[in-house]
């Protein structure tokens, strides 16, 4: 399945000075890494960018609990160094090759315990064209085994005082719109109320932010801290010293305070810096994804892009229940579904299921989600209990046998959905009867939640304890074929290439938010340089009726043209990508929907023509296994005029080129609706200048002769 080319030379060599400053150079030169030991034995390094600082000095080690800490009085032993070339090809993404290219330095540190036994720590540094990757390794030793991790104090020193997008540190959602500023001015726009699941989780300190966090220099550096392969370990935050313009990690805390409880030999997860000069090579690094270990599956035929619909946003809006009925209960077991009263407005029922299959069918798509279908609902969140779903017993409405087999008539598979409520134990006690029952019915892929407070514990999202549970999950839907999309789980630090079949994730302020009240026009242009970073977004596009009160009992409006929605399917990157809205909202808008039935969402090739933060992202990306490209631009409420240069499309061929454009009087407000489709021909070398409207976008596809 996969090519490497391998060009790893190993240049090792115990240093002929130790003490010295050590110095590590990215291959093309222009980045260049310092470490070094204080006087007293502190680890340190700085960063700089074409002979100019990005990374000031800065400091490394832990603070561990009960034991001394591995933060100085240290002595560097030796230091060996590799180069490392490859180029991989991903099961899906962005692109169908990756090339995987560093120059690596592994720094071996002795510490002295309270005992006067000596510690090992290594810290190893890989340094790419567009930025670094750095961890702390412990290897096996007798005089230091198990330890808790009282706070990782990794720094992360400032140059200056940059323009930073950032959402508040929280350890269990990532739903907030972000806050542009400056560094300095964190502390006064941190928000006043903060949002979390969990009613005893608060914001660590009132300049607490969360990675990936993206930063841009007033010389124009763009520079995003954020983690790679975290496993075994809390997912970090940054603590912003406003004094110092110092950034130091912050670790996710378990029920007891605790940080982090490690057996060596293990190694934390990687702290990455990016450091790009223009934005699009920012959108364009695969720094996360490559510093992820190779896929661990031998067979990956079963796991496949996937474009589908669900019945969810009618749930979302309102017009509909995920329960069954209105009961109440305390327990699953004290309710009867036999004699239960259904409620009239319950989504997930046999004849609305089979419509939205019809539609699906009849429009091209691969699959359909059913939230609601099983029982529990009615009861399900806010509890301090360790059960609520069995994830296997489907309301009386809900026909799963029925259901899948008219499903596969049409050549649609079901999509199932599993809402834990948080409740871990209990989901990792039904997991191979839920998986199992998805494979008696032909399910491969799962979207599981994890709204509401952890239990048992009172563990956080984003904790060790919780880390480990959605990388378990991953493991065993791998053994049953399936296909995992996890919502409300941590942010993603690029497994995806280790686990392909975790094909999606939420883990930010989805769509779902335009129905509660609304996000900023500019969050989706934020989105692919924070969250993104680390592996794709179940985002959920594709609303057409954007004012709701239109269709439904809600006020909300979502912040958006209709064209602006079209455009997320190609600046919002991922393998499973949905047409959120209803079948009659798509009806309506039948022509403009073509382009939903059009579009792919695996790619061979993929070309970011222009960006800005917040402002507007314009990409173009060549469908995989064809000739046939796509081009979709972005941009927020201040409206952005466009120039796309068709310079990428092969030479000497004619394209049939459909543009979806907001209208002259498109506005997100006032007019959302609006747009224009064009026809032309068109080859490499055309120029289309199109331009979106306030908090508009546009889409185009290349349809090769």
């Amino acid at each position: 399945m996969k090519h490497f080319i391998l060009t790893a030379a190993a240049l090792l060599s115990a240093s002929a000075s130790l003490g010295a400053t050590e110095v590590l150079t990215s291959p093309d030169g222009r980045l260049q890494l310092s470490f070094d030991l204080t006087a007293d034995g502190t680890p340190t390094y700085k960063m700089d960018y074409n002979n100019k600082p990005v990374i000031a000095t800065s400091r490394l080690g832990l603070e561990l609990k009960n034991q001394k800490s591995l933060l100085d009085g240290f002595k560097m032993e030796r230091v060996s160094r590799s180069s490392f070339d490859e180029t991989w090809q991903p099961v899906w993404g962005e692109q169908s090759s990756i090339r995987n290219h560093y120059n690596e330095m592994a720094v071996c540190l002795s510490q002295p315990d309270d005992n006067g036994h000596l510690r090992e720590m290594i810290v190893r540094f890989r340094l790419y064209d567009d930025g670094v990757g750095f961890r702390y390794e412990w290897p096996a030793q007798d005089n230091f085994t198990y330890f808790t991790i009282k706070e990782e104090r990794t720094e992360f020193a400032m140059t200056g005082d940059h323009t930073a997008y950032w959402i508040p540190g929280d350890y269990d959602t990532q739903e907030y719109d972000y806050t542009i500023s400056r560094l300095s001015e964190v502390r006064e726009k941190m928000p006043a109320v903060k949002f979390s699941y969990n009613v005893s989780s608060t914001v660590f300190s009132d300049t607490g932010v969360q990675t990936s966090l993206q930063l841009k220099t007033d010389d124009g550096i763009y520079l995003n801290i954020h983690e790679a392969a975290c496993v075994d370990y809390s997912t970090m935050h940054l603590n912003l010293d406003e004094k110092r313009m110092v950034l130091t990690s912050w670790l996710t805390p378990d029920a007891r305070g605790d940080k982090g409880y490690l057996m060596a030999s293990c190694h934390s997860p990687w702290r990455t810096v990016m450091v790009t000069s223009t934005a699009t090579a920012a959108l364009d690094s695969k720094l996360i994804l490559n510093l992820n270990e190779p896929c661990k599956l031998e067979d990956t035929s079963w796991i496949h892009p996937t474009k589908y619909m669900g019945v969810w946003w009618e749930m979302i809006v309102g017009k509909s229940s995920w329960a069954y009925s209105n009961a109440s209960a305390v327990n699953l077991d004290s309710i009867d579904y036999k004699t239960m009263k259904p409620n009239g407005i319950h989504g997930a029922n046999n004849d609305n299921v089979k419509r939205y299959i019809d539609f699906a069918a009849e429009n091209g798509f691969d699959q359909l989600l059913v939230e609601g279908w099983n029982i529990g609902w009615e009861d399900w969140f806010g509890h301090e209990k360790d059960y609520v779903f069995d994830f296997v017993t489907p309301n009386p409405d809900f026909d799963i046998a029925m259901l899948n087999d008219y499903a596969h008539s049409k050549g649609i598979k079901l999509m199932m959905h599993h809402e834990t409520s948080g409740s871990l134990r209990n989901y990792e006690r039904h997991l191979d009867a839920a998986y199992s029952l998805m494979n008696k019915y032909g399910y491969d892929a799962v979207k599981s939640g994890y709204v509401g407070n952890m239990v048992p514990r009172g563990e956080y999202h984003y904790g060790q304890w919780a880390n480990n549970h959605y990388l378990y999950c991953i493991k065993e839907a791998a053994k049953h074929h399936i296909m995992v999309n996890a919502h409300e789980a941590t942010r993603p630090t690029g497994l995806c290439r280790t686990w392909p079949n975790l094909v999606g994730n939420e883990s930010a302020r989805g769509t779902e938010y335009e129905a509660f009240g609304g996000s900023e026009p500019y969050h989706t242009v934020i989105l692919p340089f924070t969250r993104l970073q680390g592996g794709p977004m179940d985002y959920t596009p594709g609303i057409f009726v954007t004012k709701l009160s239109e269709w439904c009992n809600n006020k909300s409006n979502v912040n958006t043209t209709l064209c602006g929605q079209l455009a997320l399917y190609l600046t919002m990157y991922s393998p499973l990508q949905m047409a959120a809205d209803l079948p009659e909202n798509y009806e309506k808008y039948d022509d403009a929907f073509q382009f939903i039935r059009d579009v792919a969402c695996d790619w061979d090739d993929s070309r970011y023509l222009e960006a800005e933060p917040a402002k507007y992202i314009t990409v173009a990306r060549k469908a995989k296994g064809t000739d046939n490209w796509f081009v979709g631009g972005k941009c927020d409420a201040e409206g952005h005029q466009s120039v796309v240069r068709l310079d990428f499309l092969d030479k000497g061929r004619k394209y049939d080129c459909a543009i979806y454009q907001d209208a002259p009087d498109a506005d997100y407000e006032k007019n959302p609706s609006a747009y224009v489709i064009t026809h032309r021909t068109v080859k490499k070398g055309d120029v289309l200048k199109l331009k979106q409207a306030r908090g508009g976008g546009f889409a185009v596809s290349l349809m090769a002769k």
